[in-house]
C-alpha cells in the first residue's frame, strides 16, 4: 500500500569479500543501491533522474537486503539483484504499489459497484480485488492469461454468489450486501 515500506531480500545471511550486490531499477536498469567490499562501497543512488527513491532506500550492509521507505505507485515495478563474486546470482522482484484504501458505504440488502477507474481492460493489465486484514483475493482478471476468476468461496462465505466482475471495466459488483 502507498505509504509502506518494503523489504527485497538477497536471502543472504552476511556479505562475503568477494560479493558485489547491485541493486537495479526498471526497464532501464538504472543502479539504485550497491555494496562492494573489495572496493569499500555501501551506496544507494537517490539521485536517479526523476528523484522518485530520494531519502526512501536503505540497504543492509550485512545482507545487502533493499528495503523502499514511505513507497508511492512511483515505485511500482521491476527490480533486479545481482550478486558477483563466489555466489553468482541474479533475481528480479516485482514490486506493486496500490493507492490508498477507498471507503465506500452501502445499506444493508443493497448492491455496491467498486470501480476500477478503467474503461477497458488493455492486454497486459490484471487487476486483483482484494478483501480484509489478511488481503485474501476475492476476484481477478488476467487479461493476457486471458482469465478471470471469482473467488466468492471464502471460509464464511459471505461472498458466496454475490460477487460480479465486469469483463470490460474490471469493477467488481457485490450484490445483496
Amino acid at each position: 500500500m502507498e505509504g509502506d515500506s518494503v523489504t527485497l531480500n538477497t536471502d543472504l545471511t552476511e556479505i562475503h569479500e568477494d560479493d558485489e550486490i547491485l541493486w537495479k531499477y526498471g526497464a532501464e536498469n538504472s543502479l539504485i543501491a550497491q555494496i562492494s567490499r573489495t572496493a569499500g562501497i555501501s551506496s544507494t543512488s537517490d539521485d536517479v533522474p526523476d528523484g522518485r527513491f530520494r531519502d526512501r532506500l536503505k540497504l543492509d550492509d550485512q545482507t545487502g537486503s533493499l528495503t523502499i521507505t514511505n513507497t508511492t505507485t512511483e515505485h511500482a515495478g521491476d527490480y533486479k539483484l545481482v550478486i558477483r563474486g563466489a555466489k553468482r546470482s541474479s533475481k528480479t522482484f516485482n514490486v506493486s504499489v496500490y493507492d490508498a484504501v477507498k471507503s465506500v458505504s452501502v445499506m444493508e440488502g443493497d448492491s455496491v459497484t467498486l470501480n476500477s477507474d478503467l474503461t477497458e481492460m488493455m492486454d497486459e493489465d490484471l487487476i486483483y480485488w482484494r478483501f480484509g486484514n489478511e488481503n485474501t483475493v476475492i476476484a481477478e482478471i488476467d487479461v493476457l492469461a486471458d482469465r478471470i476468476t471469482v473467488y466468492d468461496d471464502v471460509p464464511d462465505g459471505r461472498f458466496r454468489d454475490r460477487l460480479k466482475l465486469d469483463h470490460q471495466t474490471g469493477s467488481l459488483t457485490i450484490t445483496n450486501t
